[in-house]
């Protein structure tokens, strides 16, 4: 088939577009802007565009399909070629859809820990043989690629419920259709696409009528939002499998689990994470995978980028980086460290960065959301928020939505960097959450500096 891309510089569409060159098909693309690391990975295929910009006779009626990304505009030229020629047009998902339709499809959904729980999947799936292709969206150890389509009979799909594209507004997850679905947890997000909790709960309810008939749910019954959803959305033609936390204990900063009698010493930690092995567990066991092989591999997952993932330690310091950034997201990582690290101070750093954790009617969400933190942070730049069209922050409706007694806010990048600078780190674990970059502030370097004496 030949294939083009309107907006392939992004992290995952880029990805798509090497995955289908491998698959065999002629694959061609165009954005206004492609960064790094997919600039390189794209030269690298041969895939880089001679240009950037948009390139209306690029379209042709040769083509069999176009493949639009949310970072097209709806008035985008080359789409308005496409449309008139009637091109078929895909959004990342359906084209997904369109690819799997032979395979079984597993998609992993809910508010918070999609990532760890596919990753996981895919960690176990590979360790134990099986051949799967797969959608993810995170840099994992062991995997080339973020997209993986070949004639595999599985395929493992993170499920967004983000909008499709710029003209398919429905979020990604509809068009998936799986056999076997996960929902992890429900906890309001994307406050500028989903205006409110009740707007937001549909878009779940939706995924449920998508699983196909005879299909698998398995579901988070410790989430109470969740429970009654799915309690007012049941179907009689496919099957519930309700997950909790399963049988563990942590000794020494180390945690061990059960998984149907079989013990695993996990090298990740926390109640979410012992949550996101329970799901992973539930999908590898409906993917015929034994408990004995399924607690082997979950041993060795050192979890996604990002994921509290340890940027360095010594004898007295540990420094975590996760990619919290919404209030469910944030209290599972300070619940976390504060069960591994018990007897030490946890200084935690949350960024607002999203376009609902910078809006100021969103605030209230964070409640108690740093409690448990000795000493926290928030911070937030002016950048992102012009970047992002939002009105001004002001630190005083920070402090009142966290309401966090202590709680320093800091909208400029130089008042981070002093208090980081000027902290006791003795028996201490510093937590940095956030989905952005701090305003451009190298954590990697910074987590060096201060465990420079690590063994």
């Amino acid at each position: 088939m030949k294939i083009h891309f309107i907006s392939m510089g992004g992290s995952v569409m880029h990805q798509l577009a090497i995955a289908l060159k491998h698959k065999g098909h002629t694959v061609t693309g165009t954005d206004d802007e492609i960064f790094e690391p997919a600039k390189s990975n794209l030269l690298k295929e041969g895939l880089l565009p001679e240009a950037t910009g948009w390139f209306p006779d690029k379209i042709h009626a040769g083509l069999d399909g176009v493949i639009l990304g949310m970072h097209a505009r709806a008035d985008n030229p080359e789409l308005a070629v496409a449309q008139k020629l009637n091109i078929p047009i895909y959004s990342f998902p359906e084209y997904i859809y369109k690819e799997s339709l032979e395979k079984t499809r597993v998609v992993i959904g809910g508010s918070h820990g999609k990532t760890t729980t596919t990753a996981m999947i895919m960690h176990v799936l590979r360790e134990a043989g099986k051949a799967f292709d797969y959608l993810v969206g995170a840099r994992l150890d062991g995997f080339n690629q973020s997209v993986r389509i070949t004639d595999a009979p599985v395929i493992v799909c993170e499920g967004d419920e983000y909008p499709a594209s710029a003209v398919e507004r429905k979020p990604k997850f509809h068009f998936l259709f799986p056999h076997i679905a996960v929902l992890t947890g429900i906890a309001w997000d994307h406050i500028n696409v989903f205006p409110s909790l009740d707007n937001y709960l549909e878009q779940f309810r939706v995924f449920i009528t998508k699983i196909e008939k005879q299909g698998h749910l398995i579901y988070n019954e410790t989430d109470p939002v969740l429970v009654e959803l799915i309690n007012t959305t049941r179907r009689s033609d496919i099957q519930y499998h309700p997950y909790r936390v399963p049988e563990h204990n942590i000794e020494k900063g180390n945690t061990r689990v059960l998984i149907d009698g079989q013990p695993a010493s996990l090298q990740v930690f926390g109640i979410h994470n012992l949550l996101n092995i329970a799901a992973a567990w539930q999908v590898c066991k409906q993917l015929e995978v034994s408990a004995s092989a399924f607690a082997a591999a979950i041993a060795s997952f050192k979890g996604a980028a990002k994921r509290l993932e340890r940027l360095g330690g010594n004898d007295h310091t540990v420094v975590f980086r996760d990619f919290a950034h919404a209030p469910s997201k944030a209290v599972a990582t300070i619940d976390a460290v504060k069960l591994q690290f018990p007897e030490r101070r946890l200084l935690a750093v949350l960024e607002l960065h999203t376009y609902s954790s910078l809006n100021k009617a969103f605030m209230k969400e964070f409640n108690g959301v740093m409690q448990k933190a000795d000493a926290a942070v928030v911070f937030f730049s002016k950048h992102a928020l012009s970047i992002k069209q939002l009105p001004t922050l002001e630190p005083r409706s920070v402090q009142e939505g966290f309401a966090k007694e202590g709680l320093m806010v800091f909208d400029d990048r130089e008042q981070l960097e002093n208090w980081l600078a000027t902290q006791d780190y003795e028996n201490s674990v510093l937590l940095l959450m956030s989905s952005g970059n701090y305003d451009g502030i190298d954590i990697e370097k910074l987590a060096a500096r201060l465990t420079r004496n690590e063994a």
